[in-house]
């Protein structure tokens, strides 16, 4: 039996105008866990959102990410960035180093609101539906024109990604604290 090394800047890439992901350690390594390394450009939002099975773990390898993993006391659907749990918990703007857990049923939401590319290491269980996911998702990003906000939406729907707060993407410049346009 073997295990397996991957050299820095190896893995299967995916390139979209939204996020580089790399492909780490998957299903055809018989991990159960999904594994990918993620830059995370200025001004991405993955949006609030639950899965009802995965549990998925975070961890900041440079640059700095708002990060969000609690139930608030009151779920907005425009933006996320200004919610509050029951106990104070609050959006905490994670720098290299700084990691985040999520276990199935918790919203959580990640923003790079800098000018400045992130990134991070991110695990997903179980294997395969992330890699998966983001197969089908670089399809729909490379389709030329306008991102289809419906076929994003059924992609979702199919990999229990249950959408709270929009998926945004573009300069930090341009979007307000909550994620909206200026």
């Amino acid at each position: 039996m073997s295990g397996l090394i991957v050299p820095p800047g190896e893995g299967r890439k995916l390139v979209t105008k939204a996020q580089e992901v790399t492909f780490k350690v998957t299903a055809a390594h018989g991990s159960a866990a999904s594994i990918f390394e993620v830059v995370v450009p200025p001004g991405f939002d993955v949006g609030a959102h639950t899965h009802h099975h995965a549990q998925e773990f975070f961890y900041v390898l440079e640059g700095k990410l708002d990060l969000l993993a609690f139930e608030p006391t009151i779920r907005t659907g425009d933006g996320w960035q200004d919610w509050e749990s029951a106990a104070g918990d609050r959006v905490v703007t994670a720098q290299a180093g700084s990691c985040m857990f999520v276990p199935a049923g918790c919203p959580h939401a990640f923003r790079n609101s800098t000018d400045e590319p992130a990134r991070m290491l991110f695990q997903s269980y179980p294997s395969p539906d992330h890699e998966n996911y983001f197969e089908e998702i670089v399809e729909i990003f490379s389709a030329g024109g306008p991102v289809d906000p419906d076929a994003v939406q059924e992609l979702r729907d199919r990999y229990d990604v249950h959408q709270i707060t929009p998926l945004r993407y573009g300069l930090p410049a341009l979007l307000g604290s909550n994620g909206n346009p200026a």
